[in-house]
This record gives structure tokens, C-alpha cells and sequence, in this order.
């Protein structure tokens, strides 16, 4: 069996959905979805802008990052790049070097389900990461195989290339392109109804009649 699967790159979704998406929260979703959500121990690095992006995937086992390179030269503006560590909590497999080419790729995000390495130099980046923790143990280059846009899990979530991702300071939301629109509308709705109801209690009405007056959506 070949070591590598390696797959064409995904077409990246709607600009004008993308941007609808960003401006929406994670948590909204929380509300009507049951689905799609990394675990809570994906946490940004810092302080976060909320971001939305296209999704690369890339499952690297072990001590061996030798496909991250060969990614970073398909990669393009506007791309989460959501990283399958195949259960490995030891290894980092990105740094400052491969941020600082990531960022310079354009690429939104990085989304690790795992460790990551100088989270300073990162920071002053100023690349949106997501993962779990940092560690001075790191990737290096091994050949030992992986996968480039074939469904990987990350965080207990399938994610497949080209699905939309949501990253803000709640976490990491997954959302499928063939679903993306009616999820997107959906969510807006329900962030328009908070709005009002946020509105009512402002100026003083018992929350109970407000969601009376105004069921929710």
C-alpha cells in the first residue's frame, strides 16, 4: 500500500459566504447544530479575530511532518489548513518558520489536533492558530507517509477538503459546503433574534415576556 494519499485541492467556497460566515459565532451554531465541533481542547493561540476559511486537510503520523512542506506549496488565500495528528499529543508539527510561511501564503488559519512549538514567535506572526497546547518536541522530515485532502478527523470532527470552517474565540466549527448556505441563513436568523431580545432586556423588560413576545428561532 502507498504511504501517501495525496489529493487534488478543493474549490474554495464562496467569497460572499465565506464573509456572511465570519461575522457569525461559533456558539450560534452550538445553538442549532449538534455536529461539527472540535473538542474544546482546540483553543486558540491568544487572542483571536474570528475567521472563516475553506478547509485543506493533512494527516500526519507521528514525528513526521515531511507532507506539511509539500502542502504549503498548494496553499492559498484565504485556506484553513486543518491538521489530523492520527492521535499523536508529542509532537509539534508547526513553528514559527512554517507560520511564518503559512502566513505569507495568505492562509487564514491553522487548525492542530495536537501540539505546537514557539508560541511566541507565533504570536508576533500574528498567524490564527487553533490546537491543543505547545511542545518543545517537534516534527522533522521522515517520509513515514500521510495524506493530503482526504477526510481527516480533527478534534472528534470529520472534516472533509473543502468544507467551511468557522474559527473564533468559542473554538472550531465545521460545516459541510452542500449545507453551508441553508446553515448560514439559519444561523443569521438566529443571531438577529438575539439581537432583539438583547434590545428588550436593555431597556428593561423580564427576559421571560421578551422570549414571550419573541419565540425563539
Amino acid at each position: 500500500m502507498d504511504r501517501y494519499d495525496i489529493r487534488p485541492m478543493p474549490v474554495p467556497a464562496s467569497p460572499d459566504l465565506l464573509a456572511r460566515l465570519s461575522r457569525l459565532h461559533s456558539s450560534t451554531f452550538g445553538h442549532i447544530h449538534l455536529w461539527g465541533f472540535c473538542r474544546r481542547d482546540i483553543r486558540p493561540l491568544g487572542d483571536c479575530t474570528p475567521v472563516a476559511g475553506t478547509a485543506v486537510t493533512l494527516a500526519l503520523p507521528g514525528p513526521d511532518a515531511s507532507l506539511l512542506h509539500r502542502v504549503l506549496a498548494e496553499l492559498r488565500a484565504g485556506d484553513i489548513l486543518m491538521i489530523d495528528r492520527l492521535h499523536d499529543d508529542l509532537y509539534a508539527c508547526v513553528g514559527g518558520i512554517i507560520a511564518l510561511a503559512l502566513k505569507q501564503k495568505g492562509v487564514a488559519a491553522v487548525v492542530v489536533d495536537g501540539p505546537i512549538t514557539d508560541l511566541s514567535e507565533i504570536a508576533s506572526i500574528g498567524l490564527p492558530v487553533w490546537c491543543r497546547g505547545a511542545s518543545p518536541l517537534t516534527t522533522r522530515r521522515l517520509e513515514l507517509g500521510g495524506r493530503i485532502n482526504a477526510p481527516v478527523s480533527v478534534g472528534g470532527t470529520v472534516v472533509h477538503p473543502g468544507d467551511l470552517v468557522l474559527c473564533d474565540a468559542d473554538g472550531v466549527f465545521v460545516l459541510p459546503v452542500a449545507e453551508a448556505e441553508a446553515a448560514v441563513q439559519q444561523a443569521e436568523g438566529r443571531e438577529a433574534w438575539e439581537t432583539r431580545i438583547v434590545a428588550e432586556v436593555v431597556t428593561g423588560r423580564d427576559l421571560a415576556d421578551a422570549l414571550k413576545a419573541y419565540p425563539p428561532r
